[in-house]
């Protein structure tokens, strides 16, 4: 297992008022995010454990982006990876801040 992890300057705080949300599920090409507000709000915290070895690149890339296009300030966003590829990776970070930010029920 490869771990990777990500300390990034967010340019804006994740909105709702969900402590944690989480989306996918950990099996054959996906992955499993877990998303809580435990970071400042300036700061995006995102940890990630990989069975794909040599991929810290691809990674630090897609989590870039993510942060720079969607509110994700004051995340600590934890992911377990089953060889999820970079778009669906980027679809479940999208599906996390959009669950969290979401009214609690």
């Amino acid at each position: 297992m490869e771990k990777l992890s990500f300390r990034l300057t967010a340019p804006r705080c994740a909105g709702g008022t969900r402590p944690q949300a989480i989306v996918g599920v950990v099996a054959s090409g996906n992955l499993e995010v877990l998303l809580e507000r435990v970071s400042p709000a300036d700061m995006c915290t995102i940890d990630i454990a990989t069975a794909a070895h040599g991929f810290g690149t691809v990674w630090d890339a897609v989590v870039r982006d993510f942060v720079a296009r969607r509110s994700a300030g004051g995340l600590r966003i934890s992911i377990n990876d089953g060889g999820a590829r970079p778009d669906t990776v980027a679809l479940r970070l999208a599906q996390g801040v959009r669950k969290i930010e979401e009214p609690e029920q």
